[in-house]
């Protein structure tokens, strides 16, 4: 038995069965390269589903946590500490937004904003009590609590973890007329991914987050963009919404904000809607900890200096390009923005995938017939040249 089959053993007799992985180890890695057990490397084209738009091991955010480390991980927010005040101007010079509230999954970032809009809604717009409603949209994916997933449209995500939460309606992406539709005075907000991830790289209609945020604005509801995988750089600017030229009530930011090297999130808005927050109303034990700061501050000055951001808007249409022109009478679309491309198949997608595992290059597919890229955005031109020989060998053996 080698290395790797001994590992995949232990971990499916001792682990919950909850993740389908591709079956490699990895043990080490290092910007696009990681490394298996046995000694094999690949490029990895998932990212960790965008936590490492920096690359892997940065040598400067793995300095700053060895450094930070030594001198003091957790405080509580029963004290304060000295990396917290200067995460919050730094992000929010950064973007642009008044206030930040740190957590550090993505789905604890989710629930905050859910939690802010509710409030403010009831405290600030006047909704009656327990009547505020969030409108959402289908094949959404903003996290895996009970909340989260009960306005999921993903039958799975959802079978025997009911009862869910109320007060959310669900509307067809990208669909302006359904969201007009759904709005009442009771709507307390609109939470959208500017693209959603999940469900397969899906782009909105050109004009809909725009047209959305004047829809908020006109019934005072507010406007949530989740941006944790496609914000801090991946889809070619800082934010996706960007694209559009909005600015949104908040945005809720997670993955890439440490580098891959520490769970962080927050959840960023303004003077009014933070305000609802009063102390004892919400918290993390965690969220905000000096550790968690430094890394994350390290990690948005490592966008800005080696200038990924414009590395994913200058490379992205290029690659896609490329993408477009393999000959594969699989191939049924090609979509994206920046670093970000789905591929989608008129067939399963998990084979191809292992196929490219096969020829040193990981992805992963997701809803069945699509396959996600999303290089860190540390990539360079020679090394998509590289997986795109990759791409095309593996449908070119497949295909026929």
């Amino acid at each position: 038995m080698s290395k790797t089959q001994k590992l995949i053993a232990m971990e499916d007799r001792f682990g919950a069965h909850n993740y389908h992985p591709l079956d490699i180890v990895i043990k080490k890695a290092e910007g696009v390269w990681v490394e298996d057990v046995e000694g094999n490397r690949f490029m990895d084209f998932l990212a960790a589903y965008s936590a490492v738009n920096q690359g892997h091991c940065h040598p400067r955010l793995l300095k700053v946590m060895k450094r930070q480390a030594a001198k003091v991980c957790l405080t509580s927010r029963a004290f304060r500490n000295d990396q917290l005040p200067y995460f919050c101007q730094e992000i929010c010079e950064l973007t642009g937004f008044a206030k930040v509230l740190p957590m550090n999954s993505g789905a604890e970032a989710v629930e905050t904003a859910i939690k802010a809009a509710r409030k403010w809604g009831e405290k600030v717009k006047g909704i009656a009590k327990d009547q505020a409603e969030i409108i959402v949209c289908a094949d959404n994916f903003h996290g895996r609590t009970t909340t989260i997933v009960g306005f999921s449209t993903e039958d799975q995500y959802k079978d025997g973890f009911g009862p869910f939460t109320p007060g959310f309606k669900v509307i067809p992406y990208g669909d302006l007329k359904a969201l007009e539709k759904a709005i009442t005075p009771s709507t307390a907000a609109f939470l959208v991914e500017p693209i959603q991830g999940e469900s397969g790289i899906k782009v909105p209609p050109a004009g809909f987050l725009a047209q959305a945020h004047e829809l908020c604005r006109k019934h005072n509801a507010l406007l949530i963009c989740d941006e944790i995988q496609s914000g801090l750089g991946r889809t070619g600017k800082l934010f996706a919404f960007e694209h559009e030229g909005i600015v949104p009530d908040a945005v809720i930011v997670g993955k890439a904000l440490s580098g891959g090297f520490y769970p962080v999130s927050a959840f960023l808005s303004s003077e009014e809607v933070m305000g609802v927050f009063h102390p004892g109303d919400h918290g993390s034990t965690f969220g905000g900890n000096p550790l968690g700061m430094a890394v994350a501050r390290e990690a948005l000055r490592v966008l800005s200096d080696e200038k990924l951001v414009e590395n994913s808007a200058k490379l992205g249409p290029w690659f896609m390009e490329k993408l477009g022109e393999i000959e594969s009478k699989s191939i049924q679309l090609i979509r994206g923005k920046g670093l970000w491309v789905g591929m989608v198949l008129d067939r399963p997608a998990r084979p191809y995938c292992e196929a490219l595992m096969h020829e040193g290059m990981l992805c992963k597919e997701t809803h069945e017939t699509v396959i996600r890229l999303a290089p860190p955005l540390t990539i360079t031109k020679k090394e998509l040249n590289m997986a795109l020989t990759r791409i095309k060998k593996v449908f070119k053996k497949l295909d026929g």
